[in-house]
C-alpha cells in the first residue's frame, strides 16, 4: 500500500471529504495539522510547489494536489493506480 500523507486543518471541509474517500480506499493516510501555520505549514507550502490552502495530498512522496485533484484522480480511475504502488 502506498505512503500517504494529507496536511490539513481542523475547520476544512475538503479535508473531511479528502480523507472520506481515502478511507473508502482502504487508506489511512499519514495527517499533518497546518492549524497552527509553522513550520509543518512552510514545508506544506514548498512541497505543494507554493500551494497554500489545503489539503494537499501527497502519494509516495508525490504532489497529487488538493480534494478537487484527489476525486477527480478517483473519476479517471488513477487514484486506485497510484495507492496501490
Amino acid at each position: 500500500m502506498a505512503k500517504v500523507e494529507i496536511y490539513t486543518k481542523f475547520t476544512c471541509p475538503y479535508c473531511y471529504r479528502a480523507k472520506a474517500l481515502l478511507k473508502q480506499k482502504g487508506v489511512d493516510p499519514e495527517e499533518i495539522s497546518v492549524d497552527l501555520g509553522g513550520p509543518k505549514k512552510q514545508e506544506m507550502i514548498q512541497r505543494a510547489n507554493g500551494r497554500m490552502t489545503v489539503p494537499q495530498i501527497f502519494i509516495n512522496g508525490k504532489h497529487v494536489g488538493g480534494c478537487d485533484d484527489l476525486f477527480e484522480l478517483d473519476g479517471a480511475g488513477k487514484l486506485d493506480e497510484l495507492l496501490a504502488a
